[in-house]
């Protein structure tokens, strides 16, 4: 019988998963609230890259990138909604709004943490509509 990378993945102690959940809201709520690059001293593996199209792969890119939005919006607030571990991977669902007049965002951030940090990174976001035929919403 062959393992599967999902297999793989599972192995992960309960201890670790959670220790995994515990890095990835700390690193992201640290990074929103204008501290990113303390949580990117604190939790980057040395080789860390991340997926974001519009900055360098680097962490200091991605740390500056972040800082800068923290500033640029002192009224952000990040809700988290829930997270979804699987070994070394920590799926965050989030709800983001920049500034109080501004359309919220919905944003998934993926991180895979091994050892203890961080070493790759990965966010998608989408607009929550306004007026939306779905009355569940997207959280």
């Amino acid at each position: 019988m062959t393992s599967s990378a999902t297999d793989t993945l599972s192995r992960a102690t309960a201890d670790q998963t959670e220790a995994n959940r515990a890095i990835a809201i700390d690193f992201l709520m640290q990074a929103s609230a204008g501290h990113a690059r303390d949580a990117i001293r604190k939790y980057a593996a040395p080789r860390f890259i991340h997926h974001n199209p519009y900055f360098g792969n680097d962490a200091e890119t991605l740390a500056a990138a972040m800082d800068e939005n923290a500033r640029s919006n002192p009224d952000k607030v990040m809700e988290i909604k829930r997270t979804i571990v699987e070994g070394p991977l920590v799926a965050v669902h989030s709800r983001v709004q920049l500034k109080p007049s501004d359309a919220p965002l919905a944003v998934v951030h993926i991180l895979r943490i091994e050892d203890g940090r961080i070493s790759e990174f990965w966010d998608v976001a989408q607009p929550e509509p306004v007026d939306s035929p779905n009355r569940t919403g997207m959280f």
